[in-house]
């Protein structure tokens, strides 16, 4: 099964290559405000699906682009599919993006595989057999504080994301770590926790074709992952955490209250501070304000009256001056 996904993975990675030589020409069309489908998706996903179908006509098949349109419905295996996850860092030619595909049976991610085509990574794992990039065994990084770790995140940036929450939680992680990125494809984010290039990851908004390969490569690899509560069955939550188990520690314990499953004084707690940082920025707003209207209120000019004098005759008898 994990040799057809990569077969699968190759074949939309070789199409996706292909679109990326003259990505210019790529027809781009928007689900919604900057969520962006292109033809390249359709068609990779259709690569993928035919070659998983083809190999297993019994299975189902749950799609970014096409739900569950094709495949068996009741089957107990199940391929979560993301064609390509990071469109819009492709439709701009930033080369982070990736195929992601998984297996799921009875619910449980078995199988799994993330190609990178901009640098011919597979990433794969199968469960209780390892996470490997390529054919070299991966593991997560070994950094045990915070301070000293690279965590990779996800912005919001679909109308309706709760971005004041967001900013304040980024900015608790940012003040405890050594840097925070933003690349743009959770399943690659989640490869690279996995082969140990950054120690965490978080992020909201999340669906399961997102996270599902991604979550096998993490735990292979001896990570933990789950949403910010610590709860391990999270792919249906809509947010993730994830890193080397001391890490993804001190990141549930940080990011844990701005979880939708968080108690009802950690969510008053988050409440609170928004208001509070909300207060700070209009009580700012208005002392710049008045600082303005004071200062254009004494900076205003008066106009006086004033008696110009008439220009001295010139003493043409003088020689002029030698400058």
């Amino acid at each position: 099964m994990l040799n057809v996904a990569v077969k699968a993975a190759r074949a939309a990675g070789a199409l996706i290559n292909r679109a990326a030589l003259d990505v210019e020409a790529v027809r781009v069309s928007a689900k919604q405000t900057n969520d962006f489908v292109t033809e390249v998706d359709h068609a990779a996903e259709a690569a993928i699906i035919e070659t998983l179908l083809t190999a297993y006509p019994g299975h189902g098949i749950l799609a970014e682009e096409s739900g569950s349109e094709h495949g068996a419905k009741d089957s107990e295996f199940v391929w979560i599919i993301d064609p390509l996850d990071g469109t819009t860092n492709f439709i701009h030619g930033f080369p982070f993006y990736c195929v992601s595909i998984a297996l799921a049976v009875r619910g449980k991610v078995e199988q799994a595989v993330v190609y990178d085509p901009t640098r011919n990574d597979i990433y794969s794992a199968s469960k209780g057999r390892g996470a490997y990039v390529n054919d070299r065994r991966i593991r997560v990084g070994k950094r045990a504080r915070l301070q000293e770790c690279l965590i990779s995140t996800g912005f919001p940036y679909r109308p309706g994301d709760k971005l004041k929450p967001y900013l304040n939680m980024l900015g608790e992680v940012m003040s405890q770590c050594a840097g925070v990125r933003r690349p743009g494809a959770a399943a690659l984010d989640l490869a690279y926790v996995a082969a140990g290039h950054s120690d965490g990851f978080f992020e909201t908004g999340l669906q399961p074709w997102d996270v599902a390969a991604g979550s096998l490569l993490v735990t292979e690899a001896g990570g933990l992952i789950g949403n910010y509560t610590g709860e391990a069955d999270f792919i249906e939550h809509g947010e993730c955490v994830a890193g080397n188990p001391r890490i993804y520690g001190q990141l549930v314990a940080t990011l844990g209250k701005y979880s939708k499953f968080a108690g009802a004084g950690d969510k008053a707690m988050v409440r609170q501070a928004s208001q509070d940082s909300r207060t700070e920025a209009s009580a700012d707003e208005s002392t710049d304000g008045s600082e303005k209207m004071t200062s254009a209120v004494s900076e205003k000019p008066t106009l006086k009256a004033k008696r110009i004098k008439p220009p001295v005759a010139r003493d043409t008898s003088m020689p002029d001056a030698p400058f």
